[in-house]
């Protein structure tokens, strides 16, 4: 839970400087080449075997800190797929990587095409293409949004959220069974203009009582390249809500199918993407 006293973290990294984003509720991604081509990647953490996992926890309790436990990285963690990679930041030592403070070694993996395990993942890229389906403020209008398709070059070396029907129990009410929706946000997608103070009960408030506070959170992205979060969770707070901020937006549909070549095979790769699938968005315009 948060205290009444901000982070040393939070103030040497000058978080009353820092942009405001909204947190997302979704699952981590990252665009990285694969193969000489850019993917998308699913967030794969590597974890300790059951019996690390005992000790580790055992350490902890007795020392109340994680700190000083050693670890035999070729021996305590579990396997992880082909092509698997450590994320960038995660410590090493001699080549090899380290976990976290809770034991994880936070990494990824590529999405495949005719991976079941990552079939909402896939049906958000298209890698013939080479594009993505992306949600993103509307540059006629910020207070509105729009999907549209983005060339994966673009991304590259970003970390995005998947969102849609079948993320996360879809806390924005995204699609439904018989018409799923997946896209992707890149992070620091969504500014945050009305920021409250940060302390305890300014951001309480906030969170309760303003329609931009109808958030999962948020993440404050510092100049030192620092990111700092705070969860509605932090503060005592439920979440998902019945309305979100997100969900309350106009969103428009911007795919310009000239741009692409068999743009007809586009559309059936991204789930037949048509007016009837939007049910539940509020405008929709097809370019």
């Amino acid at each position: 839970m948060a205290t009444e006293t901000l982070n040393p973290l939070a103030l040497n990294a000058d978080i009353h400087n820092a942009l405001p984003t909204e947190k997302v509720d979704g699952t981590c991604c990252y665009v990285a080449n694969h193969k000489g081509c850019p993917y998308l990647w699913a967030r794969f953490d590597r974890k300790p075997t059951k019996q690390t996992d005992k000790k580790f926890k055992k350490h902890i309790r007795s020392k109340g800190s994680p700190k000083d436990f050693i670890w035999n990285v070729d021996e305590d963690f579990r396997p992880v797929p082909d092509f698997w990679i450590p994320a960038k930041g995660v410590r090493t030592v001699d080549g090899k990587a380290y976990p976290d403070e809770n034991g994880h070694i936070p990494g990824w993996v590529p999405v495949e095409n005719g991976n079941k395990q990552y079939c909402w993942h896939s049906s958000a890229v298209n890698y013939t293409l080479s594009v993505a389906l992306v949600l993103k403020p509307r540059l006629e209008d910020p207070e509105a949004l729009e999907i549209c398709l983005v060339h994966l070059t673009d991304l590259l070396e970003q970390t995005l959220e998947l969102l849609g029907t079948n993320i996360n129990g879809n806390p924005y009410g995204i699609g439904n069974k018989k018409n799923p929706i997946h896209f992707l946000v890149p992070h620091g997608t969504f500014l945050i203009k009305n920021i409250p103070a940060l302390n305890h009960n300014s951001l309480i408030s906030w969170f309760n009582h303003c329609q931009e506070g109808k958030v999962e959170g948020i993440v404050w992205h510092c100049k030192d390249g620092s990111l700092i979060k705070l969860h509605r969770h932090h503060l005592g707070l439920p979440w998902p809500l019945k309305d979100t901020y997100l969900s309350s937006k106009p969103v428009f549909i911007r795919i310009n199918l000239c741009k692409y070549e068999e743009a007809s095979h586009c559309l059936t790769r991204f789930a037949k993407i048509d007016a009837l699938q939007y049910d539940s968005l509020k405008e929709v315009l097809l370019d």
